[in-house]
Order: structure tokens, then sequence, then C-alpha cells
């Protein structure tokens, strides 16, 4: 079973024109994505609706639902970023579970996705295919592109995270990391940076800050001074501020 339960987004609590659904993959990807993702409008905003990201390790297969060639492979960094998704939008996304995703890393970017697909990826026969569907079909479509992702082994279990997410609950250290992905310290800084992009320090705050969104407790840092300055410094807001503004 897979404890990491990413939190990927924050949606303004005053929008409520905006849909964000996350659904489950079937049981058999399960140990390579994460979740389904739509994000639409119900109609058009009055003004322009910026999307707050946070940090959460994985790739994400975008699909641009209002503009079909718009589509890509993308990833955050360490802190959270801020998108412009303009007054109305439709996007449905693949979240990848950290490190299973092979494609050269120079092949995807970072942020948002806005211009149209160049790349070796069949995304745009699967985007055209996406649109219009029902919400069940667009599962099934998506199943569908993950399985031949991992045929041509474009996707990948990662032995090293799924040990990582198992022992989440006793990792507070970067040794306890490496103790429990049965890795030396320099061998998980290898791995972890070949596979997710991170090195183990930045990957460690990024599990602390989504526990520290799943739970009530700053248990996971050395004291409270520390947890609102390690969560202000990945999200730019203090945990209160950050509670009052969005729902996670």
């Amino acid at each position: 079973m897979n404890a990491y339960d990413p939190k990927g987004n924050a949606k303004a609590k005053r929008i409520d024109a905006v849909t964000f659904t996350e659904t489950q993959p079937p049981a058999h990807l399960s140990n390579v994505v994460h979740r389904f993702i739509e994000l639409k409008t119900n109609g058009v905003l009055e003004e322009d609706y910026r999307f707050h990201a946070l940090p959460d390790a994985c790739i994400y297969i975008v699909f641009d639902q209002l503009d079909p060639h718009v589509t890509g492979v993308t990833t955050l960094r360490a802190t959270s970023e801020e998108f412009n998704l303009g007054r109305q939008f439709h996007f449905l996304n693949i979240r990848f579970l950290p490190g299973v995703f092979r494609l050269h890393r120079e092949q995807s970017g970072y942020g948002q996705i806005n211009t149209s697909y160049e790349g070796e990826l069949p995304l745009l026969d699967y985007s055209q295919r996406l649109v219009g569907q029902t919400p069940a079909t667009q599962c099934a479509i998506l199943s569908n592109l993950v399985e031949a992702l991992i045929a041509a082994k474009h996707v990948v279990p990662n032995a090293v995270t799924q040990k990582i997410f198992r022992n989440i609950e006793d990792i507070n250290t970067v040794s306890d990391m490496a103790a429990s992905s049965d890795l030396s310290p320099r061998q998980l800084q290898r791995t972890l940076k070949r596979t997710t992009g991170f090195a183990p320090h930045d990957f460690l705050k990024v599990l602390r800050l989504q526990q520290a969104l799943t739970t009530d407790t700053a248990d996971n840092y050395a004291d409270q001074s520390h947890f609102i300055h390690s969560f202000r410094k990945a999200t730019g807001y203090t945990p209160v501020r950050y509670a009052r503004k969005f729902d996670v």
C-alpha cells in the first residue's frame, strides 16, 4: 500500500465556479499513478484564476481540453508555484507518483503547460480522444495511455520511493530515508536525483510539507517556529493564512 497521498493543489475557497476532481486509478496502475485529475471552470469567471500548485515531487501529463494541441509532461520544484489560468479553462491531468516516469528529463518541463506539444509521446492523439467524453470514458482513455507508457518502459514502478513511502511516518532525516530504502546516503543521492530530479534534502522537504497538510500537528519539524518557517518558505504563506485562503 502506498502511504504517500500528496495534496497537489490549493483551491481558493472563494471560487465556487471552479471544479477540482480527483479520481483513483485502476488498482493495477496504483503503483505508478496517484490520481487522474480534472480542473475546470463552470462558465466564464469574472477575473483571472490563479492556481496555487503545491510541491509534490510528482510528474504530470497535462491535457488542455479547450485546445487539445496544448499538452505535455511537467513537474514542480521544491516550492509552490502560482499559475494564471485565465477566466475559462478545462484541464485533465495524470499525476504520476514520484520517480516512476523515465522519459528523459529534458523532454519534460516545469510548471504550466501552455504550448503545443512537439514531443515523441502520442499525447496529441490521446488529447483529441479525451475531448467531450464522459468522466468514465476519460478515465479509461487515461488508463490506456498509462498502460502504453508502461509497455514502452517510459513508466516503471520505483522500488526506492515505494520503500520511502511505506516508512514515511518514521522518516525525519535524510539518513532515515537512506536506511528505509536500504541504500547508502550517496546511493540515495544518485538514485533520487536520477529518478525524481530532487536531491534527498529537497525530497524530504516536500514529503514533510505534504505530511503537514494532512495532519493537525507539526510533528515532522524540530519545533513550531521551524515548522512555520519551513511552511512559509515552501508555500509563501504561514499555516494559518494558508488554511484561511485555500482548500486542500
